[in-house]
C-alpha cells in the first residue's frame, strides 16, 4: 500500500475543471470530482493500474481517465503524488509535468 499525496497544483487543476462543468451542471461537477477521488483511492492498493501516456517517451508517469479528465501520477518509493489533471481532449503539454 502506498500514500497517495495531491499536488497542490494538482487540486487546482481538478479545481479550475470543476469550476468550468460547474457553470452548466453543478451535480455534474460534484460527480465528477467524487468519481476522481474514489478512481485516485484504489492507487493506494494498485499504484500501477494506470496506463503510460503515449505523449510521454518516459515511464516516470502513469495516468488514469475518468471522463472527461486524465489525471496524471508518478510513484516515489512508498508514496504516489498526483501531479496533473486535465480534459481528455487537450493536448498534454509535457511543461505541465513535473521535473523531479
Amino acid at each position: 500500500m502506498v500514500e497517495v499525496v495531491w499536488t497542490e497544483p494538482a487540486l487546482n487543476d481538478l479545481d479550475a475543471i470543476a469550476d468550468y462543468i460547474a457553470l452548466r451542471n453543478t451535480v455534474a461537477a460534484a460527480a465528477l470530482v467524487q468519481a476522481i477521488f474514489r478512481h485516485i483511492d484504489h492507487l493506494a492498493d494498485h499504484p500501477r493500474m494506470g496506463s503510460y501516456p503515449a505523449e510521454l517517451k518516459t515511464k516516470r508517469y502513469r495516468q488514469i481517465v475518468e471522463p472527461p479528465c486524465r489525471v496524471f501520477y508518478r510513484q516515489e518509493g512508498k508514496r504516489l503524488f498526483i501531479v496533473h489533471v486535465m480534459r481528455s481532449e487537450r493536448t498534454l503539454r509535457k511543461s505541465r509535468l513535473p521535473v523531479r
